[in-house]
């Protein structure tokens, strides 16, 4: 048989183990709710704009490039249900037990009179002091903490609300475009509004022959999903033949030719109906005389005289 020392001593240690592994007290449920969107990707392409006419005269063309998309779009009201209790720590029962005996008191003291006042008491107190009395008592279990409470994810319902299609027509930005033009290809790119600036006569192709290019291929590709685009441009045989001529006009030694010659290359420009080119030749010319200002006024008296050109004076303004 267990002696009297040996009993205590055990059953102090149920004890302080019961106290140790308390229960939990269940706090009512909490509910959250949002809204959730899916979106579904229902066909993906890529348009390629490349103006009118498909034949190009001018070296210069803005081709304008689209990402379409259409989605279908599911929406949904969500709701997240936890349970909520407060945590059970045995020290706190060291002040909880004496309050719950006075909230006992107290929660029958309000039932009375809720009887007198014909039940106008707040069931804040007739019940509410009651539960919190009794939890208070027991040992096992503490009462209800709203600032210590935890809480754990019960269940989540999902209500689809609404379905519907959308599009979306975006601008191809900052993205590359291949060219294939003959045996070569190049890589450019789009500006911010989706848009390529085609020039035969700047960039990669200043550095090619295009005279003997008939046709630009252009192609696009999204690597996301391999969704690809292709467009042509033809070369006329009229603008094929002006290419060579008009690009040893832009890029053949300026610093040592004289007026009378760059003069020449600005008018022969425009007589090759590529005014553009011929007023991008003609600034280059005005900014690199900038600093001579008797060789600039020459240059501009000539323009004007020889070559009929219609240019202001940049010195007019200051």
């Amino acid at each position: 048989m267990f002696k009297p020392r040996s009993t205590s001593l055990i059953g102090a240690a149920l004890c302080g183990a019961l106290l140790l592994s308390g229960c939990a007290n269940h706090m009512s449920q909490r509910a959250e709710h949002e809204e959730r969107a899916e979106r579904k990707l229902l066909n993906h392409s890529l348009q390629i704009d490349v103006g009118q006419p498909d034949v190009l005269e001018l070296p210069q063309r803005r081709v304008r490039i689209q990402d379409q998309k259409t989605f279908e779009v599911t929406e949904f009201e969500v709701t997240r249900v936890y349970d909520r209790y407060t945590p059970y720590q045995a020290w706190r029962e060291l002040y909880e037990v004496p309050l719950g005996a006075v909230a006992v008191v107290a929660g029958v003291g309000a039932n009375v009179l809720n009887v007198v006042l014909l039940g106008n008491v707040p069931e804040t107190a007739t019940k509410g002091w009651i539960d919190y009395g009794f939890a208070g008592l027991n040992p096992f279990m503490n009462t209800q903490s709203n600032g210590r409470s935890q809480q754990n994810l019960a269940r989540i319902n999902e209500q689809q609300k609404d379905q519907r299609t959308e599009y979306s027509s975006l601008p191809w930005a900052e993205r590359p475009v291949l060219i294939t033009a003959g045996p070569q290809t190049h890589e450019l790119s789009t500006d911010r509004n989706g848009v390529l600036r085609l020039n035969l006569l700047d960039g990669p192709f200043a550095e090619q022959d295009v005279s003997r290019v008939g046709k630009l291929l252009l192609s696009v590709e999204d690597e996301q999903d391999n969704t690809r685009a292709e467009a042509s441009l033809q070369v006329s045989k009229t603008l094929r033949g002006k290419l060579l001529e008009a690009h040893a006009l832009i890029y053949d030694d300026l610093e040592d030719d004289e007026v009378s010659q760059w003069v020449h290359r600005v008018k022969r420009l425009s007589d090759l109906g590529l005014e553009e080119e011929a007023n991008e030749l003609e600034q280059s010319l005005i900014e690199l005389t900038r600093n001579d200002p008797e060789l600039q006024q020459e240059f501009l008296k000539s323009l004007r005289k020889d070559a009929g050109r219609l240019v202001a004076d940049p010195g007019a303004s200051h």
